[in-house]
């Protein structure tokens, strides 16, 4: 390297690729969307029925990966599956759309 490049440093001037100052081209943005437009009306929910075991499908899916926490690990993300099906079950009952299994096997 030559001694004019720490003093180009120095001085503020960056090295490497620059960037282009040109001007953008006409209608390559988005197309403006009317928000406030009518929409149509949606359906009722269908009732959610809580999961009798949610980790099962957590634990056919084996053993993680992981050397020596193996036990540890599924005791873990069962954990978290199951306080997320607790959750999204208070939300459901919160928004009056919790079922019941019976309901199901109807």
């Amino acid at each position: 390297m030559s001694e004019q490049a720490p003093q180009q440093q120095a001085q503020g001037q960056r090295q490497g690729p620059r960037r282009r100052r040109g001007r953008r081209r006409a209608g390559g943005g988005a197309r403006p969307n009317d928000l406030w437009r009518p929409t149509p009306a949606i359906d009722d929910p269908h009732p959610i029925i809580p999961a009798k075991d949610p980790a099962a499908v957590l634990r056919s899916l084996g053993t993680p990966p992981l050397q020596g926490h193996g036990a540890l690990v599924d005791y873990y993300l069962a954990t978290v599956v199951e306080r997320a099906a607790g959750v999204a079950s208070a939300l459901a009952a919160t928004a009056g759309v919790l079922g019941t299994p019976e309901a199901d096997e109807e």
